[in-house]
């Protein structure tokens, strides 16, 4: 058995019956903007069931499905387009700003298979031709074979038509085109069909990779982190490794009551060793489902890593995990910003203050700008209704910073200072709590699966536990 399949044989033997069976999910803990916290907690709607569709097993969440796991920077090739429509031009820019295409080149030419055909007479064949073409099937055929004279054997072949025909496709396919698209679509679709025709045989796996940074210190992050892994691992049943990236005080190891002498500071100090089986050896063992990268329990040494052996350690990492969470330190450097600019998906932890919403903010409208093709950063309020502090209601919060917060977890200092103190996660702690709730739904959001709750064993029921 490979060690893809391996890595998912837990989430793909289960029993689906079972996983359907369970209640749907819960909505976010969304505080109403005008009532009190207080009224908040005791309302009836808590626990109303969501108006929404809920979250199923295995069911896609994004306009692709991506059964396949996360999106893999694309390789440093060229790729020349011959378009027709300025459309086709003008999607093909969108998709050159793409974070998985920053090591491609990407030029647009205008003219069509005609224009490919006498640009080929002259110059050396790129990795990539992606050509369109307007005309009936016999003639693009005709092109096609014209095209083929001037065109090296390893050249890949992408054909964008408007005659949506299987017979087409077929001839097309025997004539070596690797692809034939049909319009409409979404510049992801063209991106993730390029990545497919350049995937390495070797490696052709890559894990979601889920960032998670705070908008200011204080708020969290390291916490929502934790339990976000736990949650995807323990109730949502998705293999998991978690990544402590606070190389001077991170908590890791700490909140899951782990002795770790190797830390990931032995990967990133050595990137060029950093190989599978090295980082299987590092990696400590949670739970069956979830492992743990931990960060140095010490300050005794001062590291000044290059920012590509953090590329490096978690693109090993990230191989061999259906879902990787990154617990991110609360600094702006170049490789926390490629970080989060490379990820599947980015979580801004902030408070209901001024600071996180001006911090959280920046970041969103950055990422924004930078990940055109993917889900904007989600939002997670964190320690909403604090007794006796100001804060900024949510409403204004949201408007203010341009995203409705994912979820929001109320304070709950007894719950999370239990947890902490016990080496405890808030799910193992208080399974039922709005918090954990909270942070079940955010888990089965992020992966399209249902948060299954494991059935008490007769003993434990006697026990009361």
């Amino acid at each position: 058995m490979s060690k893809e399949k391996a890595l998912f044989e837990d989430e793909f033997d289960a029993d689906f019956d079972d996983v359907f069976a369970e209640e749907p999910e819960l909505d976010p803990l969304e505080v109403p903007a005008n009532d009190s916290f207080d009224s908040f907690l005791n309302s009836d709607d808590l626990l109303a069931p969501p108006e929404q569709k809920p979250v199923m097993a295995d069911q896609p969440i994004f306009t692709m499905p991506d059964s396949t796991g996360g999106d893999a920077p694309l390789p440093a090739i060229s790729i020349k387009v011959f378009y027709e429509r300025e459309e086709t031009r003008m999607m093909m820019d969108v998709c050159a700003r793409d974070r998985r295409m920053g090591r491609a080149t990407l030029e647009a030419i205008p003219g069509g298979i005609p224009a490919a055909i006498d640009f080929m007479q002259n110059n050396p064949t790129p990795n990539l031709l992606m050509i369109e073409s307007s005309s009936a099937a016999h003639q693009i055929l005709g092109e096609i074979d014209a095209l083929a004279e001037h065109c090296d054997e390893n050249v890949q072949v992408m054909v964008v038509g408007v005659v949506n025909d299987i017979k087409l496709y077929r001839q097309l396919v025997a004539r070596g085109v690797s692809e034939y698209l049909v319009p409409p679509f979404e510049p992801i679709q063209i991106i993730r069909s390029i990545s497919s025709l350049f995937v390495d045989p070797d490696r052709p796996f890559v894990g979601k990779q889920i960032s998670v940074i705070g908008a200011k210190g204080g708020v969290g992050s390291s916490t929502i982190a934790h339990n976000l892994a736990w949650a995807l691992a323990e109730n949502v049943l998705v293999n998991t490794t978690l990544v402590d990236l606070d190389l001077s005080f991170g908590t890791t190891a700490l909140d899951f009551n782990q002795e770790t002498p190797q830390t990931i500071a032995d990967a990133l100090l050595a990137p060029e060793r950093a190989d599978d089986a090295v980082i299987e050896r590092l990696l400590a063992k949670a739970t069956d489902r979830l492992s743990l990268f931990t960060a140095p329990a010490s300050i005794n040494q001062i590291m000044d890593i290059p920012d590509e052996a953090f590329t490096t350690v978690i693109e090993s990492v990230r191989r061999n995990v259906p879902y990787m969470v990154l617990d991110l330190p609360h600094t702006w450097s170049r490789w926390v910003q490629r970080t989060l600019v490379a990820s599947d998906e980015v979580i801004i932890v902030c408070q209901p203050d001024l600071a996180s919403l001006r911090n959280g903010k920046n970041f969103i409208d950055q990422l924004k700008g930078q990940r055109p093709n993917d889900n904007p950063p989600r939002l997670v309020l964190n320690m909403s209704g604090v007794p006796k502090r100001p804060e900024i209601p949510v409403k204004d919060f949201a408007a203010a910073i341009g995203v409705e917060p994912e979820i929001i977890l109320p304070f709950e200092p007894e719950l999370f200072g239990t947890a902490a103190n016990n080496g405890q996660m808030i799910s193992e702690t208080d399974a039922a709590s709005r918090s954990s709730m909270a942070i079940d739904h955010l888990a089965s959001v992020l992966t399209g699966r249902s948060v299954v709750k494991p059935d008490k064993s007769f003993l434990k029921k006697l026990l009361g536990k």
